[in-house]
Formats: C-alpha cells, structure tokens, sequence
C-alpha cells in the first residue's frame, strides 16, 4: 500500500514537471520578449541577478545544428548512463523508484550532449541554452547538486527522499526500452 502511494505521487509529480515545462516552452515560442535574459547567482547565501550581454560569446564548434542523428544520440544516452550509474555509486544517491524518471531525463542529457557540447539539465526553460550550457551552473550534475544533493529533476535521490527506488545502476538498453516511442 505504501508502495503505491509513492508510485502514485511519483506519477502526479513527473506530471506536474512535464506541464510546466510544456507550458513554460508554448509560453517561450509565443513571447518574445525583448527584455535581455538574466542569470540569477547564488554566493554567500546572497542571490544577485546580473544582466547577460546581447551577443555572448560563443564557443567555437560547441553547438552541432541538431541532435536528429541516432547514433550520436545513442552513443551520448550510453555514456550519460554510465557516468550517472557511476555518479550514484560516488555520492551516494539512487534512481527515483519510477526508474522511467531516470531514463527520460538520461534521454534529455544526452540530447543536450550533442546538441549543445554539454549535460544541460533538461528539466529547467533556459532563454538562451548555449549561454547556460557555456557557464556551467545547470549542466549535470548541477551546482545544488554538487554541494547540497539536490536534484530537482529526480535523477540523484538520497536515501532520505520518498521518492528514492533501491536501483542505483541501469543498463543502458533498459534505458532504451523505457524511453523506446518517446
């Protein structure tokens, strides 16, 4: 019964997540807004919000025009599988009981790897991903992850979190199948 009620608010909250970030991505395609985007910085229990310049410079080559090719995106799934199977051994941490948590999220990383040169958290709106992939705060494992184990994106669970599963390792062909015909 237990078991259930954690399924069961594991579902409400993946589709909560899913809403919003639907939403915030019909709001973003719809607005466009001339304000210049901002980056919100948090340092010594201070956050300070600094205006990004309209031109950030850029990487040379760090962004690939699409992630339409299966093989780059199997081949980044595959390795960001294996680097969170290995983060969750070192920190400590296990998959959301709902392990399709884990493999959408894997899905997301890994197209973020090869479209933008990084892990970008796939679970936040950004104005301009290059810029954020570029400075580094949400490309996984986050900041609030590295120093506060917090994953917003359900990803790296402690043992205290009620959504925390006993699987902390998954092949990266179970992954595949849970995210085959997304």
């Amino acid at each position: 019964n237990n078991k259930m009620a954690v399924d069961g608010r594991s579902l409400c909250l993946w589709a909560a997540v899913l809403s919003a970030v639907i939403l915030a991505s019909v709001q973003h395609q719809n607005l466009r807004s001339s304000l210049r985007p901002t980056r919100t910085f948090l340092c010594r229990g201070r956050v300070s919000v600094q205006r990004t310049p309209n031109s950030t410079p850029r990487r040379a080559g760090c962004v690939v025009s699409r992630a339409s090719d299966p093989e780059q995106v199997d081949k980044a799934m595959t390795a960001m599988t294996k680097f969170a199977n290995r983060y969750n051994k070192v920190a400590g941490t296990t998959y959301c009981s709902d392990t399709s948590i884990a493999a959408v999220v894997l899905k997301g990383l890994a197209e973020h790897k090869v479209t933008l040169g990084a892990p970008l958290c796939p679970c936040r709106h950004y104005d301009d991903k290059e810029a954020e992939a570029e400075q580094g705060f949400w490309n996984c494992p986050c900041v609030p992850m590295r120093e506060r184990k917090e994953c917003h994106c359900m990803l790296f669970l402690t043992d205290d979190n009620p959504f925390a599963g006993d699987v902390d390792s998954l092949s990266p062909e179970e992954v595949a199948k849970m995210i085959s015909g997304i």
